[in-house]
């Protein structure tokens, strides 16, 4: 259901009071005893709201505490990258952490201007700093580097997050966060082992170095993308950081490259008021939502347009993009992820290994599939959550890693690992090689594609469901589907596993030749998600949506 005032400014009821939020950081004491008030770790991290006491000043001291004491039973002695985005509670939880870093005798680095550290300019540094003298990735000896991204990523201005990088540069694995959540719950009943020093003290000790975050990775951009074919085109990118922290990259990218990128919205502000709404009724900074860029598609079309030939977007913390273009509006992620393998592996990156794959997530768009087959490209399909790709990044079985909720990476020109966390910002930019170098931009393409694959219609609908549900979808096989057909169409295949590599999806996949869904539980909360899309109509894919919920009551046993 979509909210009423989805698309619309938001209004002075709909933003947050900071001094209110940062306060609550600081007065609210979580109680481990209460489910909701615990440290949950997952891939993403920790993510909560000091209003709702579960993103609270002991939650970070307890998280800051566990990381330090599993990087030093791991064996990692070399620095810790700290970045944090512009969420009202990054700030404070940011320097909650070099508190309790310090004490502990972690080198940190942060940032020597000051500024926000988006999400994958850490994942850059820890694996420039991993690298062998032969340019191979170390994962193992001494100095070996890992980080900490402050950040809820697109989510509400009420909410902080807090998450772990490894040696690897990526999102932490399962066996990593539970170790650290579990450790974390521990302290938050026993405050007794934690060190911590106070603030004034620690940023003035030996441990904490400044880096220059934003020359080092803008400095590395070139060999990740065609820069000479974009200034030679003159194609004008427009970009709207959506007051997150790349806002600063930009104008240092456009100077030390020569190209002609325009930010079209500059301002910070925590409250995010100059946002409309998203399709929930929450301020929520996704660059890949039509409700939430609203208010930027309004003032492309009342005449921004004559300054951009296209306009990307990057969420809070950057590690997710959107691509918005004149006469077409902001594009469906799946759709730019079909336009963007298209381009990289038809022969724009030659110095890429040969026979490497694209990397998809299972409830992306089959588009993608149809594009790889006809460029004879290998497609490695994960489960959903970009750890997925990182080892196949490393070894090269992938050089792409693509997700329907606008998360992207890809190699560097050479073949060798970029980052291995999603990066918002080389989206944006491959967007403007690919119009300079084809003549059309990414709509354009896609409008292409629609005429040699066919149209699709592609939807995701949320389902209540119990926490006893949501135990039996880990648990189905494709024996528990016992349909034959889906929307008129013969079922193909029944997976509960990823093709690609043969993990479990925690649910299942349903696939015909014009119509798949695929149903897994939330993490977070209960409910489950259907995933489906239709190459026949939208009538289809209603009629897709309508028979998998009843395929998945009836192998959950309902």
């Amino acid at each position: 259901m979509v909210a009423n005032n989805a698309g619309k400014p938001a209004t002075p009821a709909d933003l947050i009071n900071v001094d209110e939020v940062i306060g609550k950081y600081y007065d609210l004491v979580p109680d481990p005893a209460v489910p909701e008030q615990r440290v949950i770790f997952g891939t993403s991290g920790h993510r909560g709201s000091s209003l709702k006491t579960s993103f609270n000043e002991a939650h970070i001291v307890a998280i800051t505490q566990a990381i330090a004491e599993y990087r030093k039973k791991a064996g990692v002695t070399g620095p810790l990258y700290l970045g944090r985005d512009t969420h009202a509670l990054s700030g404070p939880a940011e320097k909650t952490a070099i508190e309790v870093l310090v004490a502990n005798g972690v080198h940190v680095r942060i940032d020597s201007r000051g500024d926000f550290v988006p999400t994958p300019v850490v994942s850059q540094a820890i694996l420039t700093h991993n690298r062998a003298a032969d340019g191979t990735q170390r994962f193992e000896g001494e100095g070996l580097a890992d980080g900490i991204v402050v950040t809820p990523s697109h989510n509400p201005p009420t909410d902080g997050g807090f998450k772990y990088d490894p040696v690897t540069g990526g999102p932490a694995p399962a066996e990593t966060t539970n170790a650290i959540a579990a450790r974390a719950n521990e302290l938050l009943g026993d405050f007794k082992s934690i060190k911590r020093v106070p603030y004034e003290e620690a940023i003035k000790s030996e441990y904490v170095e400044g880096f220059d975050f934003r020359e080092h990775y803008v400095a590395d951009l070139g060999n990740v993308i065609d820069f000479d074919v974009i200034r030679d085109s003159g194609v004008r990118l427009g970009i709207d950081p959506l007051g997150g922290a790349s806002v600063n990259y930009w104008p240092l990218i456009n100077e030390k490259y020569g190209l002609n990128i325009g930010v079209v919205r500059p301002e910070v502000d925590p409250t995010w008021r100059f946002m409309t709404i998203d399709h929930d009724g929450k301020i929520r900074m996704d660059p890949s939502s039509p409700y939430a860029m609203k208010g930027l598609v309004d003032q492309l079309n009342a005449g921004a347009w004559d300054k951009y030939d296209l306009v990307g977007g990057t969420d809070p913390d950057a590690d997710r993009h959107g691509i918005v273009c004149p006469n077409w509006g902001v594009m469906n992620p799946n759709h730019y992820i079909a336009v963007c393998v298209e381009y990289l592996f038809g022969g724009n990156r030659p110095g890429w290994p040969e026979g490497t794959g694209i990397g998809k997530t299972l409830v992306s768009s089959s588009l993608i599939d149809r594009v790889a087959s006809s460029i004879n490209a290998k497609l490695v399909e994960v489960p959903v959550g970009f750890k997925w790709f990182v080892d196949p990044l490393f070894s090269g079985e992938v050089a792409f890693g693509g997700e329907e909720s606008s998360g992207m990476s890809f190699l560097r020109r050479d073949g060798r690992v970029w980052t291995t966390d999603k990066d918002g910002l080389i989206p944006d930019l491959l967007a403007a090689e690919i119009t300079a170098k084809t003549g059309k931009n990414p709509a354009q393409l896609h409008q292409d594609q629609v005429a040699r694959f066919g149209e699709s219609w592609y939807k995701r609908v949320d389902t209540p469901t119990t926490l006893e549900q949501k135990a039996k979808f880990a648990k189905l096989t494709g024996d528990d589907v016992a349909a034959t057909q889906l929307a008129g169409e013969d079922i193909t295949a029944k997976l509960t596993e990823a093709p690609g590599n043969h993990a479990k999806i925690g649910g299942l996949k349903v696939t015909t030749k014009d119509n798949w869904f695929a149903a897994r539980p939330s993490g977070t909360e209960n409910i489950y998600k259907v995933y489906a899309e239709s190459f026949v109509s939208p009538e289809a894919l209603d009629k897709v949506l309508d028979e998998a919920k009843l395929v998945v009551d009836k192998a959950l046993g309902e």
